[in-house]
């Protein structure tokens, strides 16, 4: 299970082989180590004791700060952590042949037919009642797998030849899924389209958030294999971009974080008491 700390003054300390968390003196969560998969912390005002860390490190635990909107902005994980060297350099020169032109349709054909399913799990309520949303999402649906199938006839030797028609294909995906999850959201529930940075209103900050904690899980997953986290296929390579993580992530943000986030919006849940709970 996660350790999830997101308020001001909180301070995460060590106690017996437990992660502790305090506010003050008073303990307000104590958790065995063996019980950990990562400790995430998200704010500012946040303190975390050499001890914990050191801990942490020997039990394989890693530690994700994150802000406020859910933006990863450092990990500390064992300084032993590196996999194979082999592992690497078949990564980087995997961009140059034809293993990176399958990788990057691979993670752009997985994004597309997540959101799919997602579009059709979340529509097949809408069949029952027969009213005109439904068709309109099953059109969408059409749309998007037509993409996906484009995305893998696309003809070329390296990543650089497929990228901008592969970019197209996801984009005008992602246009029809987004526009037709607000479709099959609930009437009272404020959805104007998706917003990524500095969203102000629920639905996309606690998209955000959601984003946030998958992208920490995929990173570490990534370190573990031994891959590099900055050598990725899809997205372009920039200083301090970690490119392969933002590939990685693509494919698990509907599965993972939509179908959370949307069921609880149509259920009628609270998405503020879900993101102080962690998630």
């Amino acid at each position: 299970m996660p350790l999830v700390v997101h308020d001001f003054g909180l301070y995460v300390g060590l106690k017996s082989e437990r992660a502790q968390v305090r506010k003050g003196k008073a303990v307000v969560e104590e958790t065995p180590l063996f019980d950990l998969d990562q400790v995430v912390v998200m704010g500012s005002g946040i303190s975390l004791s050499t001890d914990l860390v050191e801990a942490c490190a020997e039990h394989g635990i890693p530690i994700h700060v994150l802000t406020s909107l859910g933006r990863p902005t450092a990990m500390l994980v064992s300084a032993g952590l590196a996999g194979t060297v082999r592992t690497r350099r078949e990564q980087l020169l995997a961009y140059a042949d034809g293993r990176g032109v399958a990788l990057a349709k691979a993670f752009a054909r997985g994004k597309c037919l997540n959101q799919a399913s997602l579009l059709k799990y979340m529509a097949k309520y809408r069949k029952a009642k027969g009213d005109a949303v439904y068709q309109e999402v099953r059109d969408a649906v059409i749309e998007i797998e037509t993409l996906a199938d484009e995305v893998m006839r696309l003809a070329g030797e390296r990543v650089d030849d497929v990228r901008p028609s592969l970019l197209n294909r996801e984009g005008r995906a992602a246009q029809a899924y987004w526009d037709a999850i607000g479709k099959l959201l609930r009437d009272d529930v404020t959805w104007t389209g998706r917003e990524h940075r500095g969203a102000q209103d629920p639905v996309n900050s606690a998209l955000n958030y959601g984003y946030g904690i998958l992208y920490a899980q995929v990173e570490h997953a990534l370190l573990l294999a031994g891959l590099d986290p900055y050598g990725g296929f899809v997205h372009v390579d920039r200083p301090g971009k970690p490119s392969l993580v933002l590939d990685a992530i693509e494919e698990f943000r509907q599965p993972v974080v939509d179908r959370t986030v949307f069921g609880l919006l149509n259920k009628g849940a609270s998405l503020s008491r879900w993101m102080r709970r962690g998630g």
